[in-house]
């Protein structure tokens, strides 16, 4: 059975939050009142094929720039792409994790991982940002790149790992679709 935890996320005060964690790994199942002290950005939507510059430079599409315009914190991310998120759901993230039992392994090493790798970035006038050349490496990021919004994050993708990843996922995509979104679509 899980145990509920109250949580202060808010810096100073601010609302209580209940966070549920469950099994002996501790995984955070629920959050609830996290959204009012941590709004995320807009919704992040559609696929560009922007290019890396020889310093390591990308720039963002400009439907972005709004919502990221005050600063991002890019990490590494799962299948090798890049998580981009806005300051505010990066802070939002990082409040769940610190509720989470640090007892929990498995919160310890994804904690670690995502916490280390990550770059706080703040685009410039012409919304490009740098990506440390760990993360390059890591995501196989050479010239082209396929940037995806996928909610409250933007992923960055190998253009062809990424059309490889689709490729692959097409039919569980077609499969899946009745179990996560029953009655939804």
């Amino acid at each position: 059975m899980g145990r509920t935890t109250q949580v202060n996320p808010a810096p100073g005060g601010g609302k209580w939050s209940s966070v549920e964690t469950a099994g002996a790994r501790g995984e955070v199942r629920a959050v609830a009142g996290l959204e009012d002290t941590f709004p995320g950005a807009g919704l992040l939507l559609g696929t560009y094929t922007p290019k890396l510059d020889e310093k390591g430079r990308l720039i963002l599409p400009a439907k972005f720039r709004e919502d990221l315009g005050g600063g991002i914190v890019v990490t590494r991310g799962q299948e090798r792409c890049l998580y981009v998120f806005p300051v505010r759901e990066f802070e939002r993230i990082t409040q769940v994790l610190r509720a989470a039992p640090v007892t929990a392994k498995a919160v310890r090493d994804y904690s670690r991982v995502f916490f280390a790798s990550a770059s706080d970035e703040v685009p410039d006038k012409q919304g490009r940002i740098t990506i440390p050349q760990p993360l390059r490496t890591y995501a196989g990021l050479a010239k082209e790149c396929t940037v995806i919004g996928a909610n409250t994050r933007l992923e960055i993708w190998d253009a062809q790992a990424w059309e490889t990843y689709l490729e692959q996922e097409e039919q569980v995509f077609s499969d899946v679709s009745e179990e996560v979104l029953p009655g939804i679509l």
